[in-house]
């Protein structure tokens, strides 16, 4: 692997990783994402996204999960035997959201790279099982997606 193909990977785990600070915001202190996204670009810290192609990704990541949580929610419901949404971690729900916003609008990217993305966000930031819960549901997602749209069934279809 080329070492710019890295740092690209590099950058945008970064994106993933300010998306998922800015949804968390949105989501506990219900800020909308252009108030999440401004808060985000005032904090001064090391490891910061600056702006440029890295807070760009972010932002279409911020702006395109919050813009349709009405498609994506149901989708992460439907996969997650005996969870509701509410019932799951803030750190799990968003990381599910973030990445099955991925998995419906991002084609250039990989659902197993979506996936294993995920997965590490989780394992950074969620609890002790968050890794294998957030694994579990989007293998679940991403079988179901694969499938397509289910078919009525009956003397009608």
């Amino acid at each position: 692997m080329t070492e710019a193909r890295t740092e690209w990977q590099r950058e945008r785990r970064r994106a993933r990783e300010a998306a998922l600070q800015m949804l968390y915001q949105c989501d506990v202190g219900g800020l909308s994402a252009a108030e999440a996204i401004a808060a985000y670009a005032e904090i001064d810290q090391p490891g910061r996204v600056a702006p440029g192609e890295t807070a760009d990704f972010a932002v279409t990541l911020v702006e395109g999960t919050t813009a349709d949580l009405a498609q994506i929610d149901p989708i992460i419901e439907a996969s997650s035997e005996h969870w509701r949404l509410a019932r799951m971690s803030v750190v799990d729900r968003t990381v599910l959201r973030l990445a099955v916003y991925q998995f419906l609008h991002e084609p250039d990217i990989p659902h197993p790279v979506v996936i294993d993305e995920s997965v590490e966000l989780a394992r950074r930031y969620g609890g002790e099982e968050s890794s294998r819960f957030v694994n579990g549901v989007l293998d679940a997602v991403r079988r179901k997606l694969a499938a397509g749209p289910s078919r009525p069934t009956g003397p009608e279809s």
